[in-house]
């Protein structure tokens, strides 16, 4: 039995009978790889058992719950104990994770999720979204976790541009890179570079193909699931023996996610189409993102202030890479000061 069955059972057989007619909602959300089904034996190490998420939209309720579960909950379920310690928690306790709705959103996103901002999208993850919109709900009385799930399903479209013009420009950024440091005769330097290529460009992926990348662990299994996934090719830019044949296939892959971004995101009339995904570089013999690519999508945005933000720069994920800012809320939230910075900035 996986995570999420277990948490379906375990709320099915014992915490459900608790619970008579009280408005709620049950599910697995949060942390933990069974919140999106990609738990296996290893998983049962840390953090996996009978976990389950249960909101209410009434905070007095929520308080109530916890002290009713704590009480009436027996020890063990189908030779699982029912109460054991966890990462953040070494007290052998319960753990159904109960609280409202707005406040298990907030505290993963670090923001309102019904209230979003263009500056908070920017300082959410992809993994904290699907930590809340991810994990199956086995029942929903509530009045907020529909609407919360639904503000979240996927970027505005302003903000949806943005990030993608950002994508585009790192990699027009790294492409030269590449294949300079290969002909100076650094092909393990060459090689990392084209690494980082390959994460943008699937990266890219999941932007169009409008998924919630999760993080770095699971992001390759969650790729494999994508329908792009099957025409675009990233394992020859990791493998292939010369930069050149690496090259082209960030090449090849380059062109087929931006056939897919035409299809998805028609260019408004008064805005000059990319003739080619590639342009040389300078007068060098290496290729990179034509300009026109990114510039298009920046030039469509209709909000002046997500227009005003630096192109290059993007989402946090664009630009951060530490897990201890990523994956806390209120160091994410204090970055949006950045953001306000650049609005304002000549």
């Amino acid at each position: 039995m996986n995570g999420a069955a277990l948490a379906r059972s375990f709320y099915t057989d014992l915490v459900a009978p608790l619970l008579p007619g009280l408005p709620h909602a049950a599910a697995r959300l949060g942390s933990g790889s069974d919140v999106l089904g990609l738990d296996d034996e290893t998983s049962r190490d840390h953090d996996w058992g009978c976990r389950l998420t249960l909101l209410v939209d009434d905070p007095d309720a929520a308080a109530g719950l916890r002290h009713l579960l704590e009480r009436e909950l027996p020890e063990t379920y189908r030779g699982h104990p029912v109460r054991f310690p966890v990462t953040w928690d070494p007290e052998p306790t319960h753990n159904v994770e109960v609280a409202t709705v707005r406040d298990f959103a907030a505290g993963r996103l670090g923001v309102d999720p019904l209230a979003l901002t263009p500056l908070d999208w920017l300082v959410i993850p992809g993994q904290n979204v699907l930590e809340v919109t991810g994990g199956p709900v086995f029942v929903d009385r509530t009045e907020t976790l529909a609407p919360v799930r639904a503000a979240l399903r996927w970027y505005p479209p302003d903000i949806e541009r943005y990030v993608l013009a950002s994508g585009w420009q790192r990699l027009s950024q790294w492409m030269p890179m590449a294949g300079r440091t290969a002909d100076r005769g650094d092909d393990l330097g060459s090689r990392l570079l084209y690494g980082r290529i390959a994460a943008d460009l699937m990266r890219l992926a999941f932007l169009l193909s409008r998924a919630w990348p999760p993080y770095d662990k699971w992001r390759g299994s969650l790729f494999r699931e994508l329908p792009i996934a099957a025409d675009l090719r990233l394992d020859p830019i990791l493998t292939a023996p010369t930069w050149r044949e690496r090259e082209d296939a960030v090449a090849a892959a380059a062109a087929t996610l931006l056939a897919v971004q035409r299809e998805r995101l028609p260019t408004p009339v008064s805005v000059p189409t990319p003739v080619s995904v590639l342009a040389p570089f300078w007068d060098r013999p290496y290729r990179t993102i034509d300009e026109a690519v990114w510039r298009t999508l920046h030039a469509s945005i209709d909000d002046p202030a997500v227009g005003r933000l630096p192109v290059g720069v993007g989402s946090i994920e664009q630009w951060v890479d530490n897990v201890d800012i990523l994956m806390h809320p209120i160091r994410r939230r204090a970055l949006q000061s950045a953001y306000r910075t650049w609005l304002t900035a000549p």
